[in-house]
């Protein structure tokens, strides 16, 4: 069984040793202290990996630990393979990030958008133009989220059964009908709104390929990249390895709470957050972005379109808290652009955290992220598995391993 390991020691890749260890006690503590069961931090710099540790539990009942094979439910890192599979099928002239959605989704045609009211007083407007696929990808499409409570369209989301994004027992068709009859925020491509997007481009893969969507990516991304593990649910051979999944309690602990339905094939296939997989498997996808869509000899995208994917996308060089709607105008997306389903540093003086200028990832709503950072020539990943209320790891995590560069 393949499992990510360590190759090179922290001084031969330009990490200091000492700062790599404050690093380990700091999420060592947390496990200590009962706010994460356990956890994995992988940092690698010239795609060979220097730091690579392990702490506390998978399974804090049954007493398992955290191995370097673990899986773990990646959530919303889902979003970053969509937007591969996509672009591949743009390189091979079967979509272009200019069709408009309705040209694969037919339910898509006609948008309305948001006008004034609330609930059944709710008043909508013709869009002045068509969603396109670019919009899914950069998530300026007027789409949303149904958890947000921020706008009348959020709670007309949950209305229509979306308080997480599916209606009970659909699969992706039947999910777009749903998606489409619901009005849009914002006219398509005027603003930044994080949203159910990369589920519709997971139906467009689907239309588009004439393939169910996991079979997709095992065919044309996971097996090409040797993600051995990765996928949309997990065998009886792999049950054991999956973590369990945690909540942040109201006094700042955690206890076990349903996870995503992985022990056997799901109705619906999220290209939103769906995907399981072990830090190997992320470690191989990062490299691939990395290396500029190319991995051991296997090309899966152009260096100009990775190019293009990693870059930000918004209008005018726009950042996501100036062009993002009200649920996103936050200290923490200071600083950040927009590319296909990753965040990208412009101005690494205003974000939140220290970090490259170009560092573009993202991250998963159970407390797990990545990123690659070109001008340091490094890539980092941290797992574990906590849906968290006010936890907040991902600064630290950034300024303890930007403090381990030497050079």
């Amino acid at each position: 069984m393949a499992q990510l390991r360590q190759e090179v020691d922290p001084g031969e890749a330009g990490l200091d040793a000492g700062a790599l260890h404050r690093l380990d006690r700091h999420f060592a503590r947390y496990v200590d202290e009962g706010r994460l069961p356990g956890c994995l931090v992988s940092v690698a710099r010239g795609g060979r990996v220097a730091h690579l540790t392990t702490h506390g539990h998978r399974d804090l009942a049954a007493g398992l630990p955290v191995e370097t094979d673990t899986l773990w439910r990646i959530y919303s890192m889902t979003k970053p393979v969509t937007a591969v599979a996509v672009l591949q099928l743009v390189e091979e002239g079967r979509l272009s990030l200019d069709d408009p959605v309705d040209r694969h989704l037919p339910e898509f045609a006609n948008p309305r958008v948001y006008e004034s009211g609330s609930g059944t007083e709710v008043r909508t407007r013709p869009a002045g133009g068509p969603i396109l696929i670019r919009h899914l990808l950069t998530h300026t499409s007027g789409l949303t989220f149904g958890f947000y409570y921020k706008h009348p369209v959020d709670a007309l989301y949950r209305a229509a059964g979306l308080e997480s994004s599916v209606p009970p027992g659909a699969d992706l068709a039947r999910t777009m009908e749903v998606y489409a009859r619901l009005p849009l925020q914002f006219e398509p491509g005027t603003q930044w709104n994080y949203s159910v997007a990369s589920n519709v481009l997971g139906r467009v893969i689907e239309v588009v390929s004439g393939q169910p969507l996991d079979e997709y990516f095992a065919e044309r991304i996971f097996r090409p990249l040797g993600m051995t593990d990765a996928g949309f649910h997990i065998t009886p051979e792999q049950a054991e390895r999956l973590s369990e999944l945690y909540g942040e309690t109201e006094d700042g602990g955690i206890a076990p709470i349903p996870g995503l339905p992985v022990r056997g094939r799901p109705r619906f296939l999220s290209g939103s957050g769906g995907m399981v997989a072990t830090a190997r498997d992320f470690h191989r996808f990062m490299e691939m972005l990395r290396r500029g869509g190319e991995l051991d000899g296997t090309r899966l995208l152009s260096s100009h379109t990775l190019g293009l994917m990693t870059r930000n996308q918004l209008p005018g060089g726009a950042g996501l808290r100036s062009f993002g709607a009200p649920a996103h105008q936050d200290r923490g997306n200071e600083g950040l652009g927009f590319g296909f389903n990753v965040s990208v540093v412009v101005d690494p003086a205003r974000t939140l955290a220290p970090q490259g200028l170009g560092t573009y990832g993202w991250t998963g709503v159970a407390t797990t992220a990545f990123w690659v950072d070109p001008s340091h020539d490094l890539t980092v990943q941290f797992m574990t598995q906590v849906r968290p209320k006010t936890l907040k790891v991902f600064p630290e995590l950034r300024r303890l391993v930007h403090e381990a560069l030497v050079d």
